[in-house]
């Protein structure tokens, strides 16, 4: 079985600051890519990105802002489980074209806390 956690986020306002933060914090050094107005510093960790220091500018540091991303077998089928347990799609099925492999979703849950879900 895979991880259950396939990716995490963490928004960062001044992009600069946060990746000397956590490579300092961390001993690495962050892998770093620009996808048009998005810039990420990425965590790899045995070959695999396993996250990302993220900045967008919608994409906002605050008590709301690490995202997590579950791995889930079929996507389609959580989507709707969302919908359907009260929950609602913050950001729909979207193909990953940086890895050119893959999709996500961000959710909110019934408590607006914001959840990223994965699929190969």
């Amino acid at each position: 079985m895979k991880s259950l956690i396939a990716f995490f986020e963490i928004p960062a306002a001044d992009f600069c600051q946060s990746v000397n933060f956590y490579q300092a914090i961390f001993g690495v050094e962050l892998m770093m890519a620009e996808y048009g107005h998005e810039k990420m510093a990425c965590f790899v960790q045995d070959g695999q990105t396993v996250g990302a220091l993220s900045y967008a500018p919608d994409f906002k540091p605050s008590e709301h802002g690490v995202l997590i991303h579950f791995h889930c077998e079929d996507m389609d089928r959580a989507i709707r489980q969302v919908l359907k347990q009260g929950g609602r799609i913050a950001i729909p099925k979207t193909k990953i074209q940086a890895e050119g492999k893959g999709h996500f979703a961000v959710f909110t849950d019934p408590a607006d806390n914001r959840v990223g879900l994965y699929a190969d």
